[in-house]
């Protein structure tokens, strides 16, 4: 199963709460929460390469899964972390903040879960 692909954002829950509790300031949550983003991944084996677009803003990581790499957060923080492939599943714990990035057919869904605070997102490949 690869991840290669175009993704549009179709949903979103929790977004304003969450980016509230990252630090973003509100002048940009605002900006941010009713844009359509476009994810686009590049998968080649073990290596993935992750570009977000929310309107100019636009944040690219790429990392090895199982070897530590510097990930950027949606605050433009960059912190160490290490991606899991599991099954269908890229898992990472970043800076108190778990994310799980999961593939089901032509849907992604990209959870990230910091305290009691859950922020979901679903995309459609297109």
């Amino acid at each position: 199963m690869s991840f290669t692909g175009k993704y549009e954002l179709q949903s979103q829950e929790n977004f304003e709460p969450f980016m509230k509790a990252l630090g973003l300031p509100d002048d940009q949550i605002q900006k941010g929460k009713d844009i359509k983003s476009t994810t686009e991944i590049v998968q080649n084996g073990k290596k993935f390469k992750i570009t977000t677009t929310t309107g100019s803003k636009v944040l690219t990581n790429e990392f090895t899964v199982g070897e530590e790499s510097e990930i950027e957060l949606p605050t433009g923080q960059k912190a160490k972390a290490t991606v899991q492939l599991e099954g269908n599943k890229l898992i990472t714990d970043v800076k108190g903040m778990k994310s799980i990035t999961e593939l089901n057919g032509d849907t992604i869904t990209h959870t990230m879960v910091m305290g009691d605070l859950t922020f979901k997102r679903v995309s459609k490949r297109v």
